[in-house]
């Protein structure tokens, strides 16, 4: 069952690579290590992108690979919507820099999803009881996929929120979720401009029960 699970996410990956400047693992020499294991371990959650989308043939392998994630009895209970259209992504922004001007207000600032050129909105059956965290491994296998093909990503609450709101009713409604169907959180995708270091992990709170 484990590498029927982890079958999809390698051929999505294609190759080792993974994002220029992603921290090497240590221990056995590379041609000895696990490709799915060394991708797992060097990902980092990007919040500085390149301007140029993400090719909609990259975003399919990604999505595919996000749709062959396990899932409570296979229901599935998950809907994705790719928004790589400036005019989308510029729009919404606009009434967030409206409603939101503390935190626009860095020069920096392009779009509210991280200046990411491509974002995946991702919405999950409400009355589903499982959806929530079918949506989350949905998600890790979609970042863990793009990772391993040098593109960075970033799991965005807030700017979901926002879409949520009265304000943004429009650009939700584009998005087109069936009914019975929520906007949980969306996905920032892009070329990383940046090189994040590890964050430090507690290993203390992982026991072997005897």
């Amino acid at each position: 069952m484990m590498l029927a699970l982890l079958l999809p996410l390698v051929a999505c990956g294609g190759k080792t690579g993974k994002a220029e400047g992603a921290a090497e693992t240590e221990g056995a020499p590379v041609a000895d290590k696990n490709v799915v294991v060394e991708t797992l371990l060097t990902r980092r959650s990007v919040r500085k992108y390149q301007p140029q989308p993400v090719g909609r043939e990259q975003m399919q392998v990604i999505v595919d690979c996000g749709i062959h994630a396990p899932n409570a009895m296979n229901k599935q209970p998950w809907e994705i919507r790719v928004v790589d259209n400036p005019e989308f992504i510029d729009g919404v922004t606009a009434l967030f820099r409206r409603e939101k001007p503390e935190m626009a207000a860095d020069p920096n600032f392009k779009n509210m999803f991280r200046n990411a050129p491509t974002v995946v909105f991702v919405g999950h059956e409400v009355a589903s009881p499982t959806s929530a965290f079918d949506c989350g491994l949905l998600s890790e296998n979609m970042m863990v996929a793009a990772w391993s093909m040098g593109i960075g990503s970033c799991c965005l609450g807030s700017p979901a929120a926002f879409m949520r709101s009265p304000v943004a009713a429009e650009y939700l409604k584009r998005l087109e979720f069936s009914e019975g169907y929520e906007l949980l959180y969306c996905i920032a995708f892009g070329y990383p401009d940046e090189t994040p270091a590890a964050k430090p992990r507690d290993a203390a709170k992982v026991k072997f029960v005897e």
